[in-house]
């Protein structure tokens, strides 16, 4: 294959890129509205200000853009090569000899580059946007938050409860309950001095309430430090685990590392994982998928060579991208149900709309 002359290279990757933008920008506007106008419902409650939800919205608006990036790059090759056909540009390149695979690669290029940006986006300023945003969404009720790099925090009066180690909502034999390693309790008077320190291997809550199990309490008192070992003790408090296991099964809030360190941990307990599976394997075969369903509507694109009606076609392709997304989640959904590898759900649904943009519905169009 003969490389394709720079300009025309640059000029379809500057069309690809500007349609890619308009229609990001267009989709992420509309989805930022509704999430404010979701968090206004909220505004008013203890201490959750106006300000407060226009900082959740624009702090989840990483995740947004990585979320709404694949059916955006669908949008956008769809409609700069629209445009170029419009104007019968993707004819004149025809006709000096360029091909529709020198055209593919220039179109990929553009978007190769926004994948890698929205990768890097979700290992670092999409995890860090959600957490924070969760902690001002805690403001309505002032009970937990969530730290990147000091675990789970909680409150309850002049006790503060913080988690460090690996924590995960756990389903076993018909039960659930919230398991939390590396767990330390903070008992303060009134006046704000430390009166207990408690350390704990590991905590857990069933329906019977919280245990701590391994405590090492330190009891700080007027003239002297009193340290009390206990095995296994009852925690009489009304936090409510229903809020933990929520925050803690949202792989949303963790990069890739953290979430195949949960995996390893929920496998060493023989615990379910899949949940944790399906967000590490996403973020791997997110790149896999953007380019796959590019290259499947491609021919909705260059079908404008031979014939009109291209918004028809745009309209199928764009069905076709959105399809394959839901088509992709019920196959994750599947594997949840019928327990088989989660890779092979995001494997096969790209592969089989690729396989049948390039096969039947590219020589109808």
């Amino acid at each position: 294959m003969t490389f394709l002359p720079r300009k025309i290279a640059v000029y379809l990757a500057r069309s690809i890129l500007l349609a890619t933008i308009a229609a990001w920008a267009i989709l992420l506007t509309f989805d930022a509205i509704m999430a404010l106008v979701a968090e206004l419902r909220d505004v008013g409650k203890e201490s959750y200000t106006l300000a407060d939800a226009v900082m959740y919205t624009l702090l989840t608006i990483p995740r947004r853009l990585y979320v709404e990036f694949p059916t955006v790059a669908v949008i956008g090759t769809l409609l700069g090569l629209g445009g170029l056909a419009t104007r019968s540009e993707l004819t004149a390149m025809r006709a000096v000899g360029v091909s529709k695979l020198q055209m593919g690669v220039a179109v990929l290029l553009p978007l190769l580059v926004l994948t890698v940006a929205m990768m890097i986006n979700i290992e670092t300023i999409g995890p860090f946007g959600e957490q924070q945003a969760q902690g001002l969404a805690n403001l309505k009720s002032r009970q937990l938050m969530m730290a990147r790099y000091s675990g789970l925090w909680a409150r309850e009066g002049n006790l503060f409860f913080n988690a460090r180690g690996n924590s995960a909502p756990h389903h076993e034999n018909g039960q659930t309950w919230i398991e939390l390693q590396d767990v330390r309790l903070y008992q303060f008077d009134p006046q704000g001095r430390l009166l207990s320190l408690a350390r704990a291997e590991r905590a857990e809550h069933r329906k019977d309430g919280w245990t701590l199990f391994g405590v090492e309490r330190t009891y700080f008192e007027a003239r002297s430090v009193r340290v009390v070992n206990i095995a296994r003790e009852r925690w009489q408090t009304e936090l409510d685990d229903s809020t933990l296991e929520a925050t803690l099964a949202r792989p949303r809030y963790l990069t890739s590392s953290e979430l195949r360190s949960n995996i390893e941990y929920l496998r060493r307990n023989q615990l379910d994982a899949l949940k944790f599976e399906s967000a590490y394997w996403a973020r791997w075969f997110y790149p896999f998928n953007v380019i796959v369903l590019c290259l499947a509507t491609l021919p909705f694109a260059f079908g404008s060579l031979r014939s009109g009606g291209f918004g028809k076609r745009l309209f199928i392709g764009i069905l076709i991208g959105l399809g394959a997304l839901l088509v992709q989640q019920m196959f994750v959904n599947l594997a949840d149900v019928y327990r088989f590898d989660v890779r092979l759900a995001f494997l096969l649904p790209p592969l089989m709309i690729w396989a049948l943009c390039w096969g039947w519905l590219a020589k109808k169009i």
